[in-house]
Order: structure tokens, then C-alpha cells, then sequence
């Protein structure tokens, strides 16, 4: 007598539920030799002990047998955050943690199918229907898959944690640095371990306000660096090999000459992790000091500007007391007489070069600058240009770039 398709259903999912209570053990004990022996990453058994992988493989063999059962019965598959699947995911979890790699994971799970479907096939060469049986490997090696593919969201899904932690932990680090804490105890040698940096060397620290932080990299390469994308700025950090600057001054030149170009402010040369937060805030008032500018400010290079800067209330008091007076003027006026004033000021007095430089008339300068004179209240003589004026004129020009 033929049977009708129910009962050969039937027949199947009865004898996969009594296999799963009968021979559970003894597959599972034949997955762990397998696995133990054939497998690259579990030969470690410090890496995974023999009882994790066992009570793993266990609950895997006992979880597929059930899917297996479900499916061969015609009940829908079930959603991937069923918690049937917690035993995959719990092993793609356990294994990303203690190192594994993904492929032997996975590949110990086919392993798992291969046997599962030689044993229901010696088990059941007399018991089972023969037109069910193809039927019975599709399903199996679906449910294999399906159930690889939770051990492999797992597995991925612990990865991007430690990543996320690390970036975490990175960010507190280079604030750290950033702020001066590297005096804590401890704090010093981590921030050197992880962000890779010498405690000892000598460092040049970078700013920009953008950056492709791999062309850096390329472009520094011969000198150990660490990159940080902030809210605001790129930071860069640069260990000299010598204790000269001159070869990572001169990559950083090309650095910001590199298309569509940019401006970099760089530190002085400061000693070791403690000294980078000097070097980050003298970093950031060269950027500030040639704001709106190309190429390369140096600390050393402005130290009056970032005088001014760090002195915002001494700026304006500057400014007020040399420059109001001319501000005031009409906007052509004003411009052409401060133009005249910082010519005379960068020539040192000299009203002959300040002509060449407008360029007019010797007696044009010196009439215009009788006329600033009577404007500001004070008296500018031929040769000593005030200190407190090339403050001034530096100070308006990072102010409100004129």
C-alpha cells in the first residue's frame, strides 16, 4: 500500500524527534573529536576548553535536530530572533571573544551538518521512507545555514562592541593627552600603549580643520604618528626620530600643499606625551593665527599673534587705543591709511621702503602718517614704529582680516 504524502511526513519528523532524544550524545561526542582534530582554531584547547566546546556543540546538534524536525513537518521557518537560536548565538559570541576566526566557526558547524546527515542516514536506511529522504538533507543543510548565519551575526555583532569599546576608550585617551592628564598615574603608559606613541620622544603636534588622516599617514610615514578626526579639528601627533624638526616640517609642507591645499598649524617641539597638550594648544593658536590661510603656521613663527589670541582682552584694548580713530574713517580711507601704517611697520620706520612698498610718494607716507598721528593721539617717529602698533595691526588682521 503507497503512502500518501502526510504519512510519509509523519514517518519523518517521528523518526528525526527520536533520533534527537536517542543519539544526541553520541553525535555530540563525534562533532568534538571531529572539531578537535580537524579543525585549525579549537586545537588550542586553552583557547576554547574541551567542556565549552562540548556543552556547545551539544545544544547546537540538539537545536538543528528540532529545526530539522519542524521543517520537515512544513512548519514555517522561524524568525531569526527566535530563541531557538540562542545556542548559535551564544557560540558565535563565546568564539568571537575567545579569538576563534569566523571560518573555523562556521566550518565546524558544516562539519556538525555532515555528520548529522550520516548518522540519520545509517540510523534510518530502514526506517525511513526512500522519497523522504532527499527531502531530509534539503531541510537539514537549510537549518545549517540558517543557523550558521545567527552564529555569524553573533560573532559580528560582539566584534563591532569591542570595536565600539575601543573607540570609546581611544577617544577618553587622546582627550586625556589632549588636556594635560597624562600626570595620573598610570594614565601615561596606556595612552602610550594604545595610541602606539613613545612616552619619552620628542613630538611635533598638528592641526587642520580638515584632513585625509590616510594621506597623512602616507605622507609621514617614516615617522610614528597618531591621528584623532575631533568635533573641530584633525589632530595629529608626530614622534621625531631626531631632534631636529627640519624632515617632517618639510613632508607637512608638501602636506599642505596637497590639492585643493589647506592650512596646517603646527607646534613647537615639545618633550614626550606630557608635553602634548602644550603642543596641541600652541598647535591650535598658529591655525588661528593665519586663519583663512594656506600653507604651514608655525608656533615659532607667530608668537606675537598668539600672544594676542591668548590675550583676547588685550587685544581689544589695543586696538581700541591705535586703531579706532582710523576704523572710524570712511571705509577707503581707512584702508589705505592702515595699508600705509603696516608697510611703515614691517619696513621698520622707513618711510623711503614704505613708499616702494604702498608704492607712492616718499612725502605721501609722510603725510599720511602725520594725519594717523593726529588721529590716534600719538606721535609716530621715522624709525621706531611702536611695539604696542604692530600688536594692534596684528590683532586686526585675525580679528576681521583687514
Amino acid at each position: 500500500m503507497t503512502r500518501s504524502h502526510t504519512d510519509t511526513q509523519a514517518a519523518a519528523v517521528e523518526f528525526i524527534t527520536a533520533h534527537r532524544r536517542n543519539r544526541l550524545e553520541s553525535l555530540t561526542d563525534r562533532l568534538v573529536k571531529a572539531i578537535e582534530s580537524e579543525n585549525p582554531g579549537y586545537q588550542d584547547t586553552i583557547r576554547v576548553p574541551h567542556d565549552d566546546l562540548r556543552r556547545s556543540c551539544h545544544d547546537n546538534i540538539d537545536r538543528v535536530l528540532q529545526l530539522l524536525a519542524e521543517a520537515v513537518s512544513g512548519r514555517p521557518t522561524r524568525p531569526h530572533d527566535d530563541a531557538i537560536f540562542d545556542a548559535a548565538r551564544q557560540t558565535g559570541r563565546r568564539r568571537a571573544e575567545q579569538g576563534v576566526p569566523l571560518d573555523d566557526v562556521l566550518r565546524s558547524f558544516r562539519f556538525g551538518g555532515r555528520i548529522i546527515w550520516d548518522d540519520l542516514i545509517e540510523h534510518g536506511r530502514d526506517v525511513l521512507p526512500p522519497e523522504v529522504v532527499p527531502e531530509i538533507g534539503t531541510r537539514l543543510w537549510e537549518v545549517v545555514d540558517q543557523t550558521s548565519a545567527e552564529v555569524a551575526s553573533a560573532y559580528h555583532h560582539y566584534e563591532r562592541s569591542v570595536l565600539r569599546a575601543d573607540e570609546r576608550r581611544r577617544a577618553m585617551l587622546w582627550e586625556g593627552v589632549l588636556s594635560g592628564r597624562t600626570g595620573q598615574p598610570g594614565f601615561i603608559a596606556e595612552a602610550s600603549r594604545v595610541l602606539d606613541l613613545p612616552v619619552e620622544d620628542d613630538y611635533l603636534v598638528i592641526v587642520c580643520d580638515e584632513l585625509d588622516i590616510p594621506l597623512a599617514e602616507s605622507r609621514l610615514a617614516a615617522h610614528p604618528s597618531a591621528w584623532v578626526d575631533r568635533s573641530d579639528v584633525v589632530v595629529g601627533v608626530i614622534a621625531l626620530r631626531e631632534p631636529r624638526a627640519d624632515q617632517p616640517l618639510e613632508l607637512l609642507h608638501g602636506l599642505a600643499a596637497a590639492p585643493p591645499g589647506r592650512l596646517i598649524g603646527v607646534s613647537g617641539v615639545v618633550r614626550g606625551l606630557a608635553g602634548v597638550a602644550d603642543g596641541y594648544r600652541q598647535a591650535l593658536l598658529a591655525l588661528r593665527a593665519r586663519a583663512g590661510s594656506r600653507g604651514l603656521s608655525r608656533y615659532d613663527d607667530c608668537l606675537p599673534e598668539a600672544l594676542l589670541l591668548s590675550s583676547p582682552d588685550i587685544a581689544d584694548d589695543l586696538i581700541r587705543t591705535w586703531l579706532d580713530p582710523l576704523l572710524a574713517l570712511p571705509a577707503a580711507e581707512a584702508r589705505e591709511l592702515i595699508r600705509t601704517l603696516r608697510a611703515w611697520v614691517a619696513c621698520a620706520g622707513s618711510t623711503v621702503r614704505t613708499a616702494k612698498a604702498v608704492p607712492c610718494h616718499r612725502n605721501t607716507v609722510v603725510n599720511r602718517l602725520r594725519r594717523i598721528a593726529l588721529l590716534i593721539g600719538r606721535p609716530l617717529a621715522e624709525d621706531t614704529p611702536p611695539v604696542e602698533l604692530d600688536l594692534a595691526l596684528r590683532a586686526l588682521a585675525m580679528r576681521s582680516g583687514r
